[in-house]
C-alpha cells in the first residue's frame, strides 16, 4: 500500500513543492496564503508566542456557522478567556476519570459488532466508519456533557450535516460577499446553524436547571460558567457557549473517528503489527478492564497510534494569520496574509523522518516522539 497515493491533499502539495520550492505564495479569492512546508520555518512557528500572530479571520467569517467565534478560531482576551475555561478540563488528571466512561462507550460499540458477527452465523463484513462516529460522539457526549449519545445524536447529525454542506462550496472560499448570498447551499446552511443552536441552548438551559440541586463539574459547567464572566465585547454569553461546544463537538468527534477507523485500516494492513499489538495487549491486560495504568503500558500500541497519526493527520492544515507585520525565518509578512502548514508534508519529509519517511513502521516511535526524527 502507498501511504502517499492514499492522501490527495499531500500529493497536490507535493507537486507545487516540486515546482516551486518549501515556501511559495498563492491566493484563493481574496486571501493571500504563504505556504510553508520548510523544516526551520514550520520550527519558528510552532514556536512562535507573538500575539501578531494568530486564527485566521476568515474561518470566522466564511466557517462561522460551524466554528463560530469558539477557541478554535478566536485571538486576543477571547481566546485566553476560553483556553483558562476550557484547558483545564482537559488537563491529563481529568482524563483518568474519564477512562471508565470511553470504557463503557467502546464496549457497547464492540457488542453491536458481535452481535452482528452472530446474527451473520459467525463471519460478517462491517463497516465501521458510521460506528466508530458514534463511539467518539457518544465518548464526547458522556465525558464532556454529562450525557448519553442519544441525547446529543440530533446535535452530532446535524454537525455532520453542516459540514459537508459548507464543504460543497469551499471553492467560494475568499469571494468577497459570497456568504451572504441566498443560494440554496446558504439557505441550508442557515437553518442548520440555526436548528444546532437552539439544540445546544436547550441541553444548556436543561443541565443548568438539572444542577441546581446537584452540580456535575464536567465542559459544559465550566463553559456555562465561562459564559457568566467573560471580555464580551466580539461575542454574547449565548454565542460563547454555542460556538464552544460546536467546536468541541466538531473538533473531537471528527478527528478521533477519523485517527481511529486508520488505526484499524493500517492494523488490518499489517499483520505483523496486529500480531504485536495483540500479544501486548493480552500480556499486560490478563483478563482484567483497561484502566488508566494499563494504557500507560500498552508500549506498541501507543506506537501504532502515533505512527498513524504521523501518516494520516486528521487535520490537513495548521493556518495561522499575521495579525500585524511580522517577520519569520527572515521573511517579511504582510498583515493579513496567511500561513499554512500542510501537515502530512511535514510528517512526511525525507529530511526529518529518514527516508522511510512514506512508510508504516512504528518502530520510529520506539524512544518516544523526540527521538522518532532524524
Amino acid at each position: 500500500m502507498s501511504h502517499r497515493d492514499a492522501d490527495v491533499t499531500y500529493d497536490a502539495t507535493d507537486q507545487l513543492n516540486l515546482t516551486t520550492g518549501s515556501i511559495y505564495l498563492y491566493s484563493t479569492g481574496s486571501i493571500q496564503v504563504l505556504n510553508v512546508t520548510d523544516p526551520n520555518m514550520v520550527k519558528e512557528l510552532a514556536n512562535c508566542k507573538s500575539l501578531d500572530l494568530g486564527k485566521p479571520c476568515y474561518l470566522q467569517k466564511e466557517r462561522g456557522a460551524l466554528l463560530g467565534m469558539g477557541i478554535l478560531t478566536s485571538n486576543g482576551d477571547l481566546w485566553v478567556h476560553q483556553r483558562k475555561v476550557i484547558a483545564p478540563e482537559l488537563f491529563m488528571e481529568r482524563v483518568k476519570g474519564m477512562v471508565n466512561l470511553m470504557m463503557e462507550a467502546a464496549m457497547s460499540m464492540l457488542n453491536s459488532w458481535k452481535n452482528e458477527v452472530e446474527d451473520r452465523g459467525g463471519s460478517a463484513e462491517i463497516v465501521v466508519d458510521e460506528f466508530l462516529r458514534t463511539f467518539s460522539a457518544d465518548v464526547i457526549s458522556r465525558a464532556c456533557f454529562g450525557s448519553s449519545f442519544s441525547e446529543g445524536k440530533e446535535i452530532f447529525i446535524k454537525i455532520r450535516q453542516l459540514q459537508k454542506a459548507m464543504a460543497k462550496q469551499s471553492m467560494l472560499i475568499g469571494v468577497p460577499g459570497s456568504r451572504y448570498l441566498p443560494t440554496r447551499s446558504n439557505r441550508g446552511i442557515w437553518n442548520l446553524d440555526s436548528s444546532i443552536r437552539t439544540l445546544i441552548l436547550n441541553i444548556s438551559k436543561k443541565y443548568e436547571h438539572d444542577s441546581s440541586t446537584s452540580v456535575n463539574k464536567d465542559l459544559l459547567h465550566s463553559i456555562i460558567q465561562g459564559s457568566k464572566d467573560g471580555p464580551f465585547a466580539s461575542c454574547t454569553p449565548e454565542d460563547f457557549i454555542v460556538d464552544n461546544c460546536k467546536n468541541i463537538y466538531f473538533a473531537g468527534h471528527e478527528t478521533t473517528s477519523t485517527t481511529a477507523a486508520w488505526c484499524l485500516m493500517l492494523l488490518a494492513s499489517h499483520h505483523e503489527w496486529q500480531s504485536r499489538a495483540r500479544v501486548e495487549s493480552l500480556d499486560i491486560c490478563q483478563g482484567r478492564p483497561l484502566d488508566f495504568d494499563i494504557l500507560r503500558k500498552l508500549k506498541k500500541l501507543t506506537m501504532v497510534i502515533q505512527e498513524t497519526l504521523r501518516l494520516y493527520p486528521p487535520a490537513s492544515f495548521v493556518a495561522r494569520e499575521a495579525l500585524n507585520d511580522m517577520k519569520l525565518g527572515g521573511i517579511d509578512i504582510p498583515k493579513g496574509t496567511n500561513i499554512w502548514i500542510p501537515i502530512a508534508m511535514a510528517h512526511r519529509d525525507p529530511s526529518v523522518w529518514g527516508p522511510s519517511a512514506d512508510k508504516f513502521d512504528p518502530d520510529r516511535f520506539a524512544n518516544g516522539i523526540a527521538g522518532a526524527c532524524k
